[in-house]
């Protein structure tokens, strides 16, 4: 089923993943328009898309998620609706009521405005981190969509993500204000890394400053198997595409996938050193401390900032939790996303590889350059 003709609303679209969106739905499909909606929109972003854009409208739109009548405006006319935005937050560093406002509310506004002006489809990207690791470190190995999990969730970044991934759901098949059904779907992404991952920059700003010795801070055993941001793209056009086909559209919506693709599972500081050995870093052989000294050592940082916290906000560098999801194997299965969106990475392993060392070695001169003239 193709999205020929159709208006979109990306949301997110000068992000990460919202770039690369963007740039496959206009290499995939002739759409009649794409909106790209984020705080900010980048000039030389929409410079850089009239190689492909063809005949395909683009529109910036620039707003605040959190504003509705923004989002009905945005949202008048569109057919379909991919939620990429959204705050990251993996450190607690970013207060409880803005990630709430963003990542939560925000979308329960988008939905909103999708049932007010008649959007027919709506696709969440949400993440692995609402299944967890939970806080005893319990693992998954191949997990599926079926798959039982105690998935207690400590950082607010994941509460906020699974809340707004369960609104979503919970949307499907409300009814539109033509008499129309609203059909939802959430994506569930490994970590996503490529080309403009910051992740990956930063790791690698860390080795330089160690001397091109890159930081270990998971066990080699805790295997996880992140995605490549191409594949991530195409999980979202499927999906997009699978919603508007009659056919699919009731066993599809109000379910989510998880995505993945054959990225050989490796654990989170092995993956960075896959990445950036080319380049000439090295990784420490074992963590800087034993792992119970690791937990005890965030416990005392995480003790200390809350002493503080009345008299001034300390983000500890590194915290218990992320402690646990960086040590704990925890993969999943692509399979559901295969058999129900026909979903099949784009990408290979090999491909994706080359085309983020590639990256990255871009990148490495100008890093250099901005660490070691501070």
């Amino acid at each position: 089923m193709s999205l020929r003709g159709d208006v979109c609303v990306v949301t997110g679209a000068c992000g990460f993943l919202g770039k690369r969106l963007v740039r496959l739905l206009l290499e995939e499909e002739k759409m009649a328009e794409i909106r790209l909606l984020d705080k900010r929109i980048e000039l030389q972003f929409l410079q850089s898309l009239e190689d492909c854009k063809g005949e395909t409208k683009l529109s910036a739109i620039e707003g605040d998620i959190r504003d509705g009548e923004f989002l009905k405006k945005a949202c008048r006319g569109a057919s379909v609706v991919f939620h990429v935005a959204s705050i990251i937050d993996v450190s607690d560093s970013v207060k409880y009521s803005e990630l709430y406002g963003v990542n939560v509310r925000g979308t329960q506004l988008l939905l909103e405005a999708c049932i007010q002006e008649n959007v027919m489809s709506f696709i969440y990207t949400s993440t692995i981190e609402v299944m967890g690791p939970n806080p005893k470190g319990e693992p998954i190995i191949n997990g599926s969509e079926d798959t039982v999990y105690d998935s207690t969730l400590k950082f607010n970044y994941s509460k906020t993500k699974r809340e707004a991934e369960e609104r979503t759901l919970q949307a499907h098949g409300e009814v539109l204000q033509n008499g129309g059904q609203l059909a939802t779907c959430a994506l569930r992404p490994m970590y996503i890394y490529g080309e403009g991952c910051r992740f990956l920059l930063g790791h690698m700003d860390d080795g330089i400053r160690n001397r091109n010795v890159l930081f270990r801070m998971s066990l080699p055993e805790a295997l996880v198997n992140p995605v490549y941001v191409g594949n991530v793209a195409t999980a979202h056009l499927q999906a997009a595409r699978s919603l508007k086909d009659p056919q699919k559209r009731i066993a599809v919506g109000g379910k989510f996938y998880f995505i993945s693709d054959d990225t050989p599972p490796v654990s989170y500081s092995d993956f960075n050193h896959v990445m950036m050995s080319p380049l000439g870093f090295s990784i420490q052989e074992k963590l800087q401390l034993p792992l119970s000294l690791l937990y005890l050592f965030c416990f005392l940082l995480e003790t200390l900032s809350i002493i503080l916290r009345p008299f001034i906000r300390i983000i500890p560098p590194l915290n218990r939790q992320l402690l646990t999801m960086l040590n704990t194997p925890f993969s999943f299965s692509y399979q559901k996303a295969k058999r129900n969106l026909g979903y099949v990475p784009r990408y290979s392993w090999e491909e994706a590889h080359k085309r983020t060392i590639e990256w990255l070695a871009s990148q490495l001169p100008a890093e250099r350059e901005k660490i070691w003239s501070k």
